[in-house]
């Protein structure tokens, strides 16, 4: 299970100010993972809250099309659903633009939640992006979080800094007293010393494990990604492909190596996993378009070029 917005994304295809020619979809960061990990076979529940409209509608859709139990998403006749503005700057740097305030997710409550955890699970995936969206979605995943732990389920969390949502000041303070419930940790290397301290990433590693985190999974983007726990430490190469859009990437990643543990995996397996899916992603324009099925996670390593045949 996993909780958080979803918002209508518009891409275009040059900077916003000049019009032109736009693509409308789906995105978020939980419901990248949930779409992911759906389409790896695994049984994905998405709770989320959004408005009774049809951006709303658009979303609700896109997640039943793509098999994710989304049974549980609340509907608020009075607050929007939220909208992504993604262009493309001067540079040919992709740029977002939010228009999420007062959105019908940031109002999302644990009696929304409730009745999706009831029907029990055995993992809860997090992001720090739900933190940041009010006090009552804060609340909302940290009685998940504390309930799933007492269940006996494991406890994901991607930090996933969102600079235009909250300071880093802000989202350590917030984060930080959730570690106690996190089994597995996930964030890029800029993001470690949001919820640890210390002077390199090692420390930052093991002041995460003494806090009672069993796995920390460190995302280096292209240079790949490392894994710690309380007996190994090592690296796994990105996989190189061409770099078509990089949004997402992050998400994919977190997905393939949830599916891993799923699935049981060893780390390395985990790892590989979640770096191949990572590669998928930056590979193919969308969030989650280009997430493969689990029929398809041979071809991930297949050399590039190579024809499907």
């Amino acid at each position: 299970m996993t909780i958080g917005e979803a918002m209508v994304a518009i891409r275009c295809a040059g900077p916003l100010r000049l019009g032109g020619v736009s693509y409308i979809s789906v995105a978020g960061a939980e419901a990248n993972v949930a779409i992911a990990l759906s389409r790896l076979g695994h049984a994905a529940r998405w709770v989320s809250a959004v408005g009774d409209d049809e951006p709303g509608e658009l979303i609700r859709r896109t997640m039943r099309a793509e098999g994710v139990l989304a049974g549980h998403i609340a509907q608020r006749a009075d607050a929007p659903t939220g909208v992504m503005l993604r262009d493309v700057a001067p540079g040919a740097r992709a740029r977002v633009h939010y228009y999420r305030a007062g959105s019908a997710a940031s109002t999302l409550s644990w009696q929304d939640v409730r009745p999706a955890a009831d029907c029990g699970y055995s993992a809860l995936h997090l992001t720090g992006i739900t933190a940041a969206l009010g006090e009552a979605p804060l609340e909302a995943i940290t009685t998940a979080a504390r309930r799933a732990r007492d269940a006996g389920a494991w406890v994901s969390l991607d930090v996933n800094h969102r600079a235009l949502l909250w300071t880093r000041g802000e989202a350590a303070r917030t984060l930080r007293p959730l570690l106690r419930y996190v089994t597995v940790l996930i964030a890029s290397d800029d993001e470690l010393d949001i919820v640890a301290d210390g002077e390199h990433e090692r420390d930052r590693v093991e002041a995460l494990l003494r806090a009672g985190v069993e796995e920390v999974v460190v995302k280096h983007g292209a240079a790949g990604a490392g894994y710690h726990d309380a007996q190994s430490s090592f690296d796994v190469p990105a996989l190189a492909v061409p770099v078509v859009d990089v949004i997402g990437a992050g998400d994919a990643f977190t997905a393939g190596y949830l599916s891993g543990r799923i699935d049981g995996l060893d780390p390395r397996g985990r790892l590989e996993r979640a770096t191949a899916l990572g590669a998928s992603a930056v590979a193919c324009a969308g969030d989650w378009e280009g997430l493969p099925t689990r029929a398809e996670l041979a071809h991930l390593v297949l050399p590039s070029g190579e024809a499907l045949r």
